[in-house]
């Protein structure tokens, strides 16, 4: 098998979503929450909301690292870009989110700020060899997935004696994003079960959502990113519902093991521990759901080897990136969406990330439900 074209088979998608339909009960209804952003765009690109019955929805997380990095972080980068003899490398995703008075890294770049664009961060590290007389600081941002990839920069930085090389860490945490969701009952968004996240579980295994079923009653099902591995998902999900069980399964066994990395884990333990508070945009400030690098590798943490102070901002008022992020509001239900905001004039994160909701059914016009 190729895994690949084998999960797109829409004789075989058709046939899943018959199944859905004679599972859905319909005295009941099914909210579930895709929790990564190539969940999102699957659901788009392949339209599989069109597939699924009347009674059951899926709701978009926060599963974007760029979506989620709040107004302030990117303040604090674009100050770092701007002091003298530094470059700030970061992911293309980064450079067209807005900041605070309309800024955003690109715009620092056109004014002159060294800001370069990076596919690793191994690139960063080059830099750093290449011109030791810089400053270079990696703008290091992502879930569980690219947070060992960091740590394993840092380590390198030290074998090679590299004193230039330092991280701006916003690493955060999948798990502490779902309790967040679970625990916000102000605006009644009610989640019946989660999609979990693919390459995330491949790092952290299956352990860290034991708390959604123990605590919150809730199942949780690992899906690979296939159009038929999400389907596979919300049937495995509606039977746990139908039977009363809240459990944590793995669709994804192909390339997820319930242990998850173990040495990817040790190394992320060796380098990072946990913050305190972090703030994520949409959720606010969320307890334990952070990074930082341990005090045995400070010389390496940007924040506190350029003593940058924290930045608080506020969204775009009109934007209703925040909203989504949390599962309450759709894109089509934001005022600017396929109007003043389009990935050509990105008004929020949503729509700027390639893993972005907004940028998904925009991608994939799946905005046409604004008149359904």
């Amino acid at each position: 098998m190729k895994y690949v074209d084998e999960f797109r088979d829409g004789r075989l998608a058709r046939g899943v979503a018959e199944t859905l339909h004679r599972l859905a009960r319909p005295d009941r209804t099914y909210r579930l929450m895709e929790f990564c952003g190539g969940h999102t765009h699957a659901i788009s690109r392949y339209g599989l909301e069109d597939l699924l019955p009347s009674n059951m929805r899926m709701i978009h997380g926060p599963g974007c690292p760029v979506c989620v990095l709040p107004v302030g972080r990117i303040d604090m980068a674009i100050e770092l870009a701007r002091r003298p003899k530094v470059t700030l490398c970061t992911y293309a995703d980064l450079m067209r989110v807005p900041a605070s008075g309309g800024a955003s890294l690109m715009k620092a770049k056109a004014d002159g700020a060294d800001i370069r664009m990076v596919y690793s961060t191994l690139d960063a590290i080059r830099i750093a060899e290449a011109e030791p007389d810089r400053e270079v600081i990696f703008f290091a941002i992502g879930f569980e997935t690219t947070t060992p990839p960091t740590a394993l920069a840092i380590k390198l930085a030290i074998k090679n004696r590299l004193t230039n090389f330092s991280v701006f860490c916003n690493h955060v945490l999948t798990p502490a994003a779902m309790r967040a969701i679970l625990g916000n009952r102000a605006e009644g968004v009610e989640i019946d079960g989660f999609v979990g996240p693919s390459h995330v579980s491949a790092v952290i295994g299956l352990q860290p959502y034991r708390f959604v079923a123990a605590q919150f009653g809730k199942p949780v099902v690992v899906a690979g990113f296939e159009p038929l591995d999400v389907l596979q998902a919300v049937v495995m999900l509606v039977r746990q519902l139908n039977e009363g069980r809240g459990e944590i399964e793995n669709q994804y066994g192909r390339a997820v093991a319930a242990e998850g990395n173990l040495l990817a884990q040790a190394e992320m333990r060796e380098i990072f521990e946990l913050r305190e508070s972090f703030e994520w945009r949409g959720l606010g400030e969320v307890a334990d759901s952070a990074l930082r690098l341990r005090d045995a590798y400070a010389a390496f943490d940007a924040e506190r080897r350029f003593a940058l102070a924290a930045h608080r901002a506020k969204d775009n008022p009109a934007c209703e990136c925040g909203a989504i992020l949390r599962g309450a509001k759709r894109p089509h239900d934001c005022r600017l969406f396929g109007t003043v905001c389009t990935p050509e004039t990105p008004m929020g994160s949503c729509m700027v990330s390639s893993e972005g909701a907004c940028a998904a059914q925009w991608t994939y016009r799946r905005f046409d439900e604004r008149a359904a």
